[in-house]
């Protein structure tokens, strides 16, 4: 077994996203960096981005402070729900990327419940 910090990470992924395509149902993906956040919403067969939303787009970098905090992962939340809606996604599978649930990951799921994206 691998000691590398990514390479543990992407085998929780790989683990959770397998459970996920059981089921068969779009999935909002979401991926981090020290410096931003990232969230696409995938359809069930895995080919095809329905929508996405991140910090480094220009209206979300304008209005926020900063990107790589608690407050910009909410926004990007809030995005991507609105986004997922228009595309007519209601209900979705949490997929974290194999990040822990807390601090931003936990922000923009959060935020996109609040939005009315079921997951």
């Amino acid at each position: 077994m691998s000691t590398d910090k990514k390479a543990n990470r992407l085998r929780r992924a790989r683990r959770a996203r397998a459970r996920i395509a059981l089921q068969g149902i779009h999935r909002l993906c979401v991926y981090r960096t020290p410096q931003h956040i990232y969230a696409q919403v995938i359809a069930p067969e895995g080919n095809r981005v329905v929508a996405s939303a991140s910090t480094l787009t220009k209206d979300m970098r304008g209005n926020l402070k900063s990107t790589g905090n608690i407050a910009a992962a909410a926004a990007v939340g809030k995005e991507i729900a609105e986004r997922a809606k228009e595309a007519g996604v209601e209900a979705v599978a949490f997929d974290r990327s194999g990040f822990k649930y807390h601090g931003r990951v936990k922000a923009l799921a959060d935020a996109a419940r609040e939005a009315g994206l079921k997951f």
